[in-house]
């Protein structure tokens, strides 16, 4: 046997497989509303290469027809279980009897195939990568081996050839392997950034932790002054008054600061609102005062009111990571001023900051994952960042110099309740 059966047409075959399987994870990860629906996503990437591999076969003979339409079909009943399988199966019924007529055979044959394979994808599902691998590759195998021996046993017609050995039984486990091999690395790949992302959530959290404790010190330290004031005997009701004020005065303010911390240390809801620039922008500001206050950056700002569309926690997210990008570049301390105004149908927000600067590599690869600047850094502060901008339409541009300073300019569109609702 040569290697004169790898045509053009087991390639066409092989695009459709592979092209669906990247379809499919990137409908999962970019998708969120069809990330709920996982079974009929799978149900319909996987379909569409069944279709295809039987309309494009790889050649039809006198005793079948040849195409890798099980390869696609067996991996949708594994990842998708039997509701996923049983749905496939009658597509690929539905369409080879279309395309070439009914045939027993072939039903009994991908009958059998459900069944395997669907009894076996709930243990298949809990495997580690390797074992899903290596078992895929069996199962094909197998089935290859079985449904020939059924065909042999049901059919006076049916022959077995060196390119029915090569196409059904020598050429699945290899293309499978690949396939089950390339949905698992992506599928990792989805689950890994989203632990990174979660983690870089968590570092700043931490370092505002450490920041916010020591802002909450201060009013705690001021309450238990008047609390002990309130003590001493022979006090006119109008003083008491004055201590009780302020005591209820740094008890909120501290409660203020807790509750910030709280409401970004929470999951986000994947929710998209109205979002008041200034008001958020505001929070944000109070919220990480304490951590430039310990580095010894001063924040001014004077933000416009304007209104855009977007999640509220994304969008705190974002803006405390440029916000905190701005003061660690300012280790000797300094200024930090964010300005946003309305230009048209656009609101711009401006954070510059006099540090260290970046140099034209930096900017150029700001927002990359793993690409920091900082020593200890892991770029995914950035990378939300930018993520969260492009999700919610804007853009973002930056101006810096070496030891001048750094200028990050961020457009959003800016939303009109009153044009909406036309």
């Amino acid at each position: 046997m040569n290697f004169i059966y790898i045509n053009q047409n087991i390639l066409d075959n092989l695009f459709y497989i592979l092209v669906s399987i990247l379809v499919y994870y990137i409908l999962l990860d970019h998708g969120k509303r069809l990330s709920q629906y996982g079974k009929t996503l799978i149900t319909a990437c996987m379909s569409i290469p069944i279709i295809l591999c039987m309309k494009f076969p790889i050649y039809i003979d006198e005793y079948c027809v040849h195409d890798l339409r099980q390869i696609p079909f067996i991996i949708g009943t594994l990842y998708g279980g039997w509701p996923v399988g049983a749905a496939l199966l009658v597509i690929i019924l539905t369409f080879r009897f279309a395309f070439y007529g009914f045939n027993l055979l072939t039903l009994i044959v991908y009958i059998v195939i459900f069944i395997i394979t669907a009894l076996f994808s709930s243990k298949f599902k809990n495997f580690n990568r390797k074992n899903k691998l290596n078992s895929s590759i069996l199962l094909i195998l197998f089935l290859g081996l079985l449904t020939s021996f059924i065909s042999l046993a049901m059919s006076d017609y049916f022959r077995i050839t060196e390119a029915y050995v090569f196409y059904f039984i020598i050429l699945p486990p290899f293309i499978i392997g690949l396939a089950v091999y390339i949905m698992e690395i992506l599928k990792d790949a989805i689950i890994i950034r989203t632990q990174m992302i979660r983690l870089e959530k968590m570092e700043v959290v931490s370092q505002l932790a450490a920041s916010i404790s020591h802002e909450v010190r201060n009013p705690l330290t001021v309450v238990k002054g008047f609390v002990q004031l309130l003590k001493t005997p022979d006090l006119t009701q109008e003083v008491r008054e004055q201590y009780i004020q302020h005591v209820v005065r740094e008890l909120n303010s501290a409660e203020s600061i807790i509750s910030e911390y709280l409401a970004f240390a929470k999951p986000a809801i994947e929710k998209v609102e109205n979002i008041s620039i200034n008001l958020e922008i505001g929070y944000v500001i109070e919220m990480i005062k304490p951590l430039a206050n310990m580095n010894l950056v001063t924040i001014s700002n004077q933000l416009a009111p304007g209104i855009t569309r977007g999640n509220i926690q994304h969008f705190k997210q974002c803006f405390l990571n440029l916000i905190k990008n701005g003061i660690e570049a300012m280790p000797n301390g300094g200024e930090l001023n964010i300005v946003s105004y309305v230009n048209n149908f656009d609101i711009i927000i401006e954070i510059s900051d006099n540090g260290v600067g970046m140099n034209k590599e930096q900017i150029n690869r700001f927002g990359e994952p793993y690409y920091s600047s900082k020593e200890k850094g892991t770029g995914l502060g950035s990378m939300v960042a930018v993520k969260t901008i492009q999700t919610m339409n804007g853009t973002l541009h930056i101006t810096s110099a070496l030891n001048k300073g750094t200028m990050i300019s961020i457009t959003l569109p800016v939303y009109h309740e009153d044009h909406s609702a036309k």
